[in-house]
């Protein structure tokens, strides 16, 4: 499997709310996380960080990405992925009763590889934006 192929398969489990049982096969047990958003500023593990992702489909229960890009760096073992998340909340579990507004918000993973597995993701997203379209903020 070459890293475009893990970071795919890693990519498309995270985002459809696998968790951390099901990603883990892609990454080292001890990879980390990063995100310079707020929502996200507790985690620093891509455990917690799968397990977020399969917590948000809960109010979110349509949650969906679009691909926009993919791309893999082999010179510096990383792996960039573009994509827009489309939601609406209409289930519970969220910070407020679901208030049936939708979303569509750009983001993009930056996966750096250590041999064959990921061993650190930084998201790069505007949560306030998404937040705000989903009438949490």
């Amino acid at each position: 499997m070459t890293m475009l192929d893990t970071a795919i398969a890693f990519f498309d489990a995270c985002e459809t709310g696998k968790g951390w049982d099901v990603c883990k096969g892609w990454c080292h047990d001890t990879a980390g996380f990063s995100c310079q958003a707020d929502a996200l500023a507790e985690t620093t593990t891509l455990a917690d960080y799968a397990e977020w992702m399969k917590g948000l489909l809960t109010p979110v229960p349509d949650g969906r990405y679009v691909l926009t890009g993919f791309a893999a760096d082999a010179e510096r073992a990383t792996v960039v992925a573009t994509a827009e998340f489309h939601g609406t909340q209409t289930g519970p579990g969220g910070p407020v009763a679901p208030t049936g507004k939708s979303v569509v918000s750009d983001y993009a993973y930056v996966m750096k590889f250590e041999g064959d597995k990921i061993s650190h993701m930084t998201k790069i997203w505007n949560d306030v934006q998404a937040l705000r379209g989903l009438g949490w903020a």
